[in-house]
């Protein structure tokens, strides 16, 4: 009788046991205290952040390789209503920008507390002025894309702004300082120019490094033409812009489409503090740190 009732004890305390660790492993319990669908934008973060660090790394690489490269104070000099000499504004547009995104970033943190608070207008408020950042930022993109293609002619293919020295001189791929015939002067453009559909074949003197005119084999004075610039910065500028302002165009859609279902209380029914505006909010914020990124290694560098 002990015996049977031992043995009943225990298969009952096997039984106990077996079903806590059943309740452990129910999935009931949010990973990180965070929901699926904020753990799963997460993960899409992190895949993309890989994904951009490899086209950011390869432009460093590329970069570091060419022994020269166009000085971004003077190929992103332009600005809109500014023309002749006031047209040298360097960095100034890429810095409205930026600084349109990153309160269009802000603005986004106010939607995701008024979301926490379940409070529709203050959601929807916030979230319009985000939309208008974004918008904001896409068209300063396309007015810097329009002007580096058509003003200054700067294609996948080819790139006009050949390198330079800040001191109003040529430099060569090898080091050596080289006299243009139309030697620009410091705080000048640089960007070789079409005359009459044809690109400008300037001659220039080749000078060693003491300034003295090198010579070729006949004694003659060594005179070359005009070159472009590394090829590369054209390709890559266009590709890493632009795939972050595809990132920031579909930003701005899925904030629209969600925008209005808070505008129409979709997510008021639910009563999980807008989690939806929160998921959004954390795209929002990775393509405004990315854009930090791109700023610092195209613009600044």
């Amino acid at each position: 009788m002990a015996d049977t009732m031992t043995h009943h004890t225990d298969h009952g305390t096997d039984h106990h046991d077996h079903g806590g660790d059943e309740k452990l492993w129910d999935g009931g319990k949010q990973p990180f205290k965070a929901s699926y669908g904020k753990l799963m934008m997460w993960y899409f973060l992190l895949s993309d952040a890989f994904t951009f660090a490899g086209f950011l790394i390869a432009y460093g690489t590329l970069r570091m390789s060419m022994p020269t490269w166009p000085i971004p104070d003077f190929v992103f000099s332009a600005f809109p209503w500014f023309t002749g000499t006031l047209h040298h504004k360097p960095l100034l547009f890429v810095t409205l920008m930026t600084f349109v995104l990153l309160f269009s970033s802000f603005t986004m943190v106010r939607a995701v507390q008024e979301g926490h608070r379940e409070n529709k207008q203050g959601v929807v408020f916030w979230m319009v002025l985000t939309i208008i950042g974004g918008i904001g930022f896409l068209s300063c993109q396309a007015w810097e894309w329009t002007t580096l293609i058509k003003a200054e002619h700067v294609s996948v293919t080819k790139n006009p702004f050949s390198a330079h020295t800040e001191h109003g001189r040529y430099l060569a791929g090898d080091g050596h300082e080289i006299k243009a015939g139309d030697t620009f002067q410091p705080g000048d453009s640089y960007l070789i120019h079409k005359h009459d559909g044809e690109w400008g074949n300037l001659p220039y003197e080749v000078l060693d490094a003491d300034g003295k005119n090198m010579m070729d084999d006949s004694g003659n004075k060594l005179v070359k033409n005009q070159a472009f610039g590394p090829k590369a910065f054209g390709a890559l500028f266009f590709f890493i812009t632009g795939f972050h302002g595809f990132h920031v165009l579909s930003g701005v859609i899925f904030l629209i489409i969600i925008c209005i279902n808070s505008a129409t209380g979709l997510y008021v029914k639910r009563r999980n503090g807008y989690e939806m505006v929160e998921k959004i909010g954390l795209y929002w914020h990775f393509v405004d740190l990315v854009w930090v990124f791109v700023f610092l290694v195209f613009y600044l560098i």
